[in-house]
């Protein structure tokens, strides 16, 4: 009789294991899902709501700095720079925000932060080693537009050369020479910058005429040129202040030689000594001034000097 009843509990078929399984997982899932909306959800809501305001300030304190910065600066090369900047900034701030965001999303979502930030230093520090010039362009070239050292235009001389500023951005900039020459210097090779144009440009012209002429004769003559050049409606914008003529700067080898001093906008130094030399030849022509050597007038000039 036992053995009968053993049989016949043997022969009831038994509940499957996979209902009871998914009864489980359905519920483990409901009481996961309301937790979850319950928790976790509104803490998800308030990171990113966090985050939007936090790129919404970010874009305002920005754009504010930038306006009130262009108001003061009439130049349009300058307020582009500005804004270059200031897309710079916000790119990366934007960048910052969003990034620290997502990671505490990843938090509350209960993933493993330890291996995405391990992967991602060590990526990290692989491509800082092997981009270590291009962060250094970036970074010169950063502070380059943000402390305004040179402007498209200017004439400078950065990395052994000298030329015309043509293209500027935060990886390179791109000279021109007086040959035409075209020289593309990364911002990392940049440690001096000289800048020949920036606010005025000095210019300096040596006469020499011969020993004997009388020196205040000489000094005369050549204040007069320098006043009729100064009030040429010509180059009157172009020169910032009154033509000096200081005097004999050297004497020697039956020569003297006298100093003119002339200060110009930026690249206008060229057209004004063109027509100073122009004007002192007339004139010493024209008072039979003797030459320093028979037929022979030099007026030379230094390379232009910076503020």
């Amino acid at each position: 009789m036992k053995n009968f009843a053993l049989w016949l509990a043997a022969q009831v078929p038994a509940e499957p294991a996979h209902h009871w399984n998914l009864a489980t997982l359905m519920h483990d899932w409901r009481e996961d899902s309301i937790k979850f909306v319950r928790e976790d959800l509104p803490k998800i809501v308030l990171i990113i709501a966090a985050a939007f305001i936090l790129v919404r300030i970010l874009r305002v304190i920005t754009g504010r700095v930038a306006t009130l910065q262009e108001k003061k600066i009439s130049s349009r090369l300058r307020t582009q720079q500005i804004r270059t900047v200031t897309s710079v900034i916000t790119s990366i701030g934007i960048f910052v925000i969003w990034f620290v965001a997502t990671l505490m999303v990843l938090a509350q979502l209960n993933l493993h932060l330890e291996p995405l930030l391990a992967s991602a230093g060590v990526a990290g520090l692989a491509i800082g080693f092997g981009a270590q010039t291009l962060v250094h362009d970036f970074i010169n070239g950063f502070f380059i537009l943000f402390e305004n050292q040179y402007d498209i235009g200017d004439s400078i001389r950065i990395a052994g050369v000298k030329g015309t500023v043509e293209e500027m951005t935060l990886r390179h900039t791109v000279l021109r020479d007086e040959d035409g020459t075209v020289h593309t210097v990364p911002n990392s090779a940049i440690q001096i910058v000289s800048n020949m144009t920036r606010d005025w440009s000095q210019l300096t012209l040596r006469v020499t005429v011969a020993y004997s002429e009388p020196s205040d004769k000489i000094v005369k003559l050549l204040q007069q040129v320098g006043s009729e050049v100064r009030h040429d409606p010509a180059f009157a914008d172009d020169i910032v202040s009154d033509i000096q003529v200081p005097g004999i700067d050297k004497v020697g080898n039956g020569e003297a030689e006298y100093l003119i001093l002339v200060k110009t906008l930026p690249n206008k130094q060229y057209s004004v000594s063109r027509e100073l030399r122009r004007k002192i030849k007339d004139c010493f022509q024209k008072n039979n001034i003797q030459t320093a050597g028979p037929g022979k007038v030099y007026v030379m000039d230094q390379a232009p000097a910076a503020s």
